[in-house]
């Protein structure tokens, strides 16, 4: 955390100096995204570039990181009620949506998870770190690339084979509407009484007709019916088949029941088994988690002393 001259607090991060990335196409990723506003988007207001050292300089949100507020030492100050998690959900998704949709070239996040969502002071939602983003033209469907994110949000086809669509965005957003309502990690393989994740426990708990033990204790009242709507989205976000899953935008409108679910439609998500007959190791994906290629919002380029 930091202070500018006119008094604006500002968070400032630095980078991994693993890239191979050039200064000059750091610069002009960094300028291609500059003119990124949404109110779901965490606001970048500069960079410093000496050497191989990369800093980035975010607007300062004041409740920090989802992920602190769900998994971290739970605060009365931080009680997330019903009202501020659907908000949470709905709010990511729109972020999400503007970028896949609305933003030319089309971005793909790729590391969308608690800790890349931050709240301001009303609990608002902002998509943070962009780090692992990709640009998509208008003419491209996928790209095939090295694998980066982390395990536990992997759609099945990206960690399998580095096939990369925004349609690996929406199977994280569905894990993470899980993780929201459940206040559990996706990370951690333990659930369920078996070597489950989060998602395979809330598919078990659905076939079983008992989704609502998946709610966080901690929410002690919540809407039924909406709750088990929003887990819903999440299995139609998390289908195996990348085809098989919504636009950003339909979520949205999922999410605000603009567009009615055909529960008849939802087959198993997709799981990503980490075993000895995968090709991917646990380390590979713990060796990319901090790549970088591009970052969000207003530019000013910060000349270093």
């Amino acid at each position: 955390m930091g202070t500018l001259k006119d008094g604006r607090q500002v968070a400032v991060k630095n980078l991994s100096v693993g890239s191979k990335q050039g200064v000059r196409e750091f610069l002009t990723e960094i300028k291609t995204i500059s003119h990124i506003k949404h109110p779901n988007l965490v606001e970048l207001v500069g960079c410093c570039v000496q050497e191989s050292n990369r800093t980035l300089v975010y607007e300062y949100v004041e409740n920090n990181s989802l992920d602190r507020a769900l998994l971290g030492k739970r605060s009365t100050n931080l009680e997330l009620d019903w009202g501020k998690r659907s908000n949470i959900c709905r709010g990511t998704a729109r972020g999400l949506a503007f970028l896949h949709e609305e933003v030319v070239p089309h971005i793909v996040h790729r590391d969308i998870k608690a800790s890349n969502i931050l709240l301001d002071r009303d609990f608002n939602p902002k998509i943070g770190d962009f780090g692992l983003a990709k640009l998509f033209p208008d003419d491209i469907t996928h790209i095939s690339t090295r694998i980066a994110g982390t395990t536990g949000y992997l759609a099945p086809e990206y960690a399998m084979g580095g096939q990369l669509t925004m349609k690996a965005d929406v199977y994280s957003f569905g894990v993470l509407i899980l993780e929201i309502i459940s206040g559990k990690s996706s990370v951690r393989t333990n659930w369920g009484g078996s070597n489950k994740f989060l998602l395979e426990w809330a598919w078990q708990l659905h076939e079983e007709g008992k989704l609502l033990e998946l709610v966080d204790p901690e929410m002690v009242e919540f809407p039924e019916e909406e709750v088990i709507r929003y887990m819903k989205v999440a299995f139609f976000c998390t289908q195996a088949a990348a085809s098989r899953r919504p636009l950003m935008s339909q979520v949205v409108d999922m999410l605000s029941k603009k567009i009615r679910l055909n529960e008849k439609q939802l087959t198993a998500p997709g799981f990503f088994q980490d075993s000895g007959e995968s090709s991917l190791k646990k380390s590979s994906f713990e060796s990319t988690s901090n790549q970088f290629s591009s970052a969000p919002a207003s530019f000013t380029q910060v000349i270093p002393r």
